[in-house]
């Protein structure tokens, strides 16, 4: 892996660096950050919710993963458009219209009486956070140099470390307080006054100019979106309903089809570009950020597919090979692992730069490690004693090391014109590496848990998965390092 120096230093100042936020880049980094953790704890904080959803909607296995995934696909399919309009619009404003919607349709989830409703209002959630999202990154690339900017970075990374598992421990702490009898509601509400007061704090805080007007002509990619909606959904609904549904053959053509898909979508966005066009994705984007945006995938995906099929073993009935954990006890579970992802994010870059290319073999190691200590633990039905929480750490430390240093590489390959793009990508690499962790290593743990009536048996299954892929990351790692040196 290459050294992280950030292109975009070197360059005039920000775009926006006049705008009249430009003094107060504290308080619109702790309000993009804090924006940000929202969001990133509504991807993960229904899997605490539900053993309760469940039990108060009637809610079926296939259902819970859809409305675990369906807020990840409106994110995942329409960030790169969040970042087109964040360019077009200006990327203070597109922040803010992403959190109203967010914040409105977070009270609707929350109000929801069916789960239907509650399906169809998370996909609202997630179109607003693919509104927001894109423009932290974009609006970090923009205000901050050097140092600065570094520290900025990291915390970025440090929140989208801590983000998933503290949503597994926030949703814990309000399922069990009951808040008013609500039950899992208030896990949705709890968005409603802090998306509140960062609007307040945002209209003061964020640049609300108009974008470049080079950048305002840039037209919306609709063909592009249409291709990439398609290819997302053809491959991740029949993950998520495949299982309970005996994996008919519709199932196994959507997914050949979605390869099929994707196989287009590269060919017109390359056409797009080569006569001139504004393409969804740049293809030199993509070029530039094409390793370190496969390791970020793959992080994601172990990490979306463990919290969600573990938090369903923790809290399932002891009479199926479950733990029977209340939903604090679930969410707390995860702390080890939210302390070492976000200790070792904020600790990487003190590393002497000659190990940096060695980090995300290493991190794919200790998360191969990790998960087979969890499995071997968790097997025979126990709940591994206090030796468990030493598996959880080392996860969360393999995976911060195979995450932040390719994000890192990702935003020092690409220039300042292409912030907002890149931001978009990495965004969206993100939530498709946790929609795909939920949809495929969640289909497993269910289907082996009920072909052998036993979460503990699903669990060790899951464990295997989650090794042999950390695996293949480690090897992959292993050859981009001998790469990078190499050059």
């Amino acid at each position: 892996m290459t050294t992280t120096t950030v292109h975009a230093d070197r360059a005039a100042p920000a775009p926006g660096a006049g705008d009249a936020s430009a003094g107060r880049p504290g308080w619109l980094l702790v309000t993009v950050l804090t924006g940000q953790f929202m969001a990133l704890l509504d991807v993960f904080i229904v899997n605490v919710a539900a053993a309760t959803l469940r039990e108060d909607l009637g809610t079926s296995d296939a259902r819970l993963q859809l409305i675990v995934a369906g807020y990840t696909i409106a994110y995942a399919v329409l960030l790169v458009t969040g970042a087109r309009l964040g360019g077009r619009f200006g990327p203070g404003r597109l922040y803010l219209s992403g959190l109203g919607i967010f914040t409105a349709a977070s009270l609707a989830c929350g109000l929801a009486a069916t789960d239907g409703q509650l399906l169809a209002f998370r996909v609202l959630q997630g179109v607003g956070a693919a509104a927001m999202m894109p423009q932290v990154l974009a609006l970090i690339q923009r205000t901050f140099t050097g140092a600065a900017k570094a520290r900025a970075l990291t915390l970025f990374a440090a929140v989208i470390a801590t983000g998933a598992a503290a949503g597994q421990i926030l949703g814990g702490v309000l399922i069990n307080a009951d808040l008013f009898g609500w039950g899992w509601r208030p896990v949705f509400l709890v968005n409603v006054p802090i998306g509140l007061l960062l609007l307040g704090v945002g209209l003061w805080a964020l640049p609300l100019g108009r974008s470049r007007a080079a950048d305002r002509a840039r037209p919306l990619d609709l063909g592009g979106l249409l291709l990439l909606a398609v290819a997302v959904l053809l491959c991740t609904v029949p993950l998520v309903l495949g299982q309970e549904r005996g994996w008919p053959a519709w199932c196994w053509l959507c997914m050949a089809g979605s390869g099929l898909v994707v196989a287009a979508l590269v060919g017109y966005e390359s056409r797009l570009a080569a006569r001139g066009g504004a393409p969804l994705i740049a293809p030199r984007v993509l070029r530039a950020t094409g390793t370190p945006m496969i390791a970020i995938f793959l992080v994601m995906a172990l990490n979306g597919g463990l919290l969600f099929s573990l938090a369903l073993h923790l809290q399932g009935p002891e009479s199926q090979g479950a733990l029977g954990y209340g939903a604090l006890r679930a969410g707390l579970t995860f702390l080890p692992m939210a302390i070492g992802f976000g200790a070792t994010s904020l600790a990487w870059r003190a590393l002497p730069g000659r190990l940096l290319p060695a980090l995300v073999p290493a991190g794919m190691l200790l998360v191969a490690g990790g998960m087979l200590s969890v499995g071997l633990l968790l097997r025979n039905g126990g709940d591994g004693g206090a030796v468990i929480f030493v598996g959880y750490v080392v996860t969360g430390v393999g995976m911060a090391l195979a995450y932040g240093p390719p994000l890192a590489e990702a935003l020092a390959r690409v220039a300042p014109a292409d912030a907002a793009d890149v931001s978009g990508v990495t965004a969206m690499v993100t939530q498709l590496g946790t929609l795909v962790g939920v949809a495929a290593f969640g289909a497993l743990y269910l289907d082996r848990a009920a072909a052998r009536l036993s979460s503990a048996d699903g669990v060790w299954t899951l464990s295997l998965a989650l090794t042999a892929t950390a695996l293949v990351g480690a090897v992959a790692g292993l050859r981009g390092a001998r790469s990078a040196s190499g050059r």
